[in-house]
């Protein structure tokens, strides 16, 4: 049998099952020390009326087991979290048999203390207090029947219902307390595990970057540093197997560095600066256009955006970004396209980035078979939109073009 009832705040603890507060041991203690008294006293009104040797012995017999009885099946229902109407219809049922033991014995009144801590315990205020009152009238009533009217008869059973009333409802407000101060301590936690992996993140992009600028400065520098060597040395050498052999060293660190800057535009993009992921594209484009236009190639790219844009999480920007960074390169360096045309599309629920080429292409079944960078490549977009609960399909084949469609489901900040 439940304790607490919609909407008043929840009880101190509930008659067969305590809810998981700061004040666990408190609450049950109260309700262990509820169970002993109710039957301590239903045993103690039977064992007086057994060795009374009265006629009344039976039936207070009789009305004493029910009693416990209804009381043990309002416990044992406790963890199904009753109807408030159940709940009523057990404490009238209880009291019904506790007005019977009345009207047989005086003794039963000492149960009247037990029983309005538990109507405060079971029932909402609006109803316990006037119960525990008329529970109250019933017990100088039932004393009254038998011993006549005295001080006693009224001021014994008004103290017990005046401090249950009170005892009932501190606990009442200090569970409540207990359960908004369980309630702040979860946002708190919930808090500090969001503010740990967003350290974490930070830490994680701290790291890229360190990682990134120890490969500029170390790596790329000294590749650069031997591709101006291996130059000089070419005008110094007459022998021209020897400047063949030059010639193949430097272009062999030529696309070494390459590789090396690539991989630190992959560690730290630094188009997201910007903080727009179509800005980024835009810049992106401008600038494999511009390199594509330096080396000499006939390669054009385009870029353009659909819908209306919104903000979209870091990662999601930073997928997108790389993901059109490694299909640009592909395209640059294997496709031998005159056009390249990457659009993002907002979609409500998705983000969408489209990039297509008019290149050579390539047998999607046979991809395993091509360029080892090609497979990396497309292995690594794929398992980058994959990580985002993304997908991208890819359609090409010999003669025309390339297309790589990535969708990315997304939530507007």
């Amino acid at each position: 049998m439940t304790v607490s009832a919609a909407p008043s705040p929840a009880p101190a603890f509930e008659l067969g099952r305590v809810a998981p507060f700061a004040l666990r041991p408190v609450f049950v203690t109260l309700r262990f020390g509820l169970h002993v008294l109710v039957v301590g006293l239903a045993l103690f009104v039977m064992i007086r009326a057994l060795l009374a040797d009265e006629a009344s012995e039976v039936p207070v017999t009789v009305l004493t087991v029910a009693f416990l009885a209804c009381y043990g099946a309002g416990v044992a229902a406790a963890h199904r979290n009753l109807p408030q109407w159940a709940r009523v219809v057990w404490l009238t049922a209880l009291l019904a048999l506790w007005v019977g033991m009345s009207a047989i014995t005086p003794d039963a009144a000492f149960l009247a203390f037990p029983l309005f801590f538990l109507e405060l315990h079971v029932l909402a205020a609006p109803l316990a207090v006037p119960l525990v009152v008329l529970t109250f009238g019933l017990s100088v009533w039932g004393t009254a029947t038998h011993l006549g009217f005295a001080v006693g008869t009224v001021l014994g059973p008004l103290i017990s219902a005046g401090v249950a009333i009170v005892i009932g409802l501190g606990y009442r407000a200090m569970a409540q307390e207990t359960k908004d101060r369980q309630a702040l301590i979860l946002d708190l936690i919930a808090t500090r595990e969001e503010l740990a992996a967003a350290s974490r993140e930070a830490g994680t992009l701290a790291e890229r970057q360190r990682i990134a600028r120890e490969i500029h400065d170390t790596v790329a520098q000294g590749l650069s540093s031997i591709q101006m060597l291996l130059h000089a040395a070419e005008r110094d050498i007459d022998d021209r197997a020897t400047r063949e052999k030059l010639e193949l060293a430097r272009a062999t660190a030529s696309d070494n560095l390459a590789e090396t800057r690539r991989f630190i535009r992959e560690l730290s993009p630094p188009s997201l600066d910007e903080q727009t992921l179509p800005a980024a594209l835009r810049r992106l484009a401008a600038t494999v256009d511009e390199q594509a236009s330096q080396a000499g190639s006939a390669t054009r790219v385009s870029y353009s955006t659909s819908g209306t844009p919104v903000t979209l999480p870091m990662a999601i920007d930073a997928t997108l970004l790389r993901i059109a960074q490694g299909a640009l390169a592909n395209v640059l360096r294997h496709a031998r396209a005159t056009r390249a045309e990457l659009t993002l599309s907002y979609l409500g629920d998705e983000v969408a980035l489209d990039i297509v080429d008019d290149g050579i292409g390539f047998d999607p079944a046979e991809v395993a078979a091509a360029d080892a960078g090609i497979r990396f490549g497309l292995r690594a977009m794929r398992e980058r939109a994959e990580r985002e609960g993304g997908t991208i399909e890819l359609e090409s084949g010999p003669g025309d073009g390339t297309a790589i469609s990535v969708r990315i489901p997304v939530a507007a900040e």
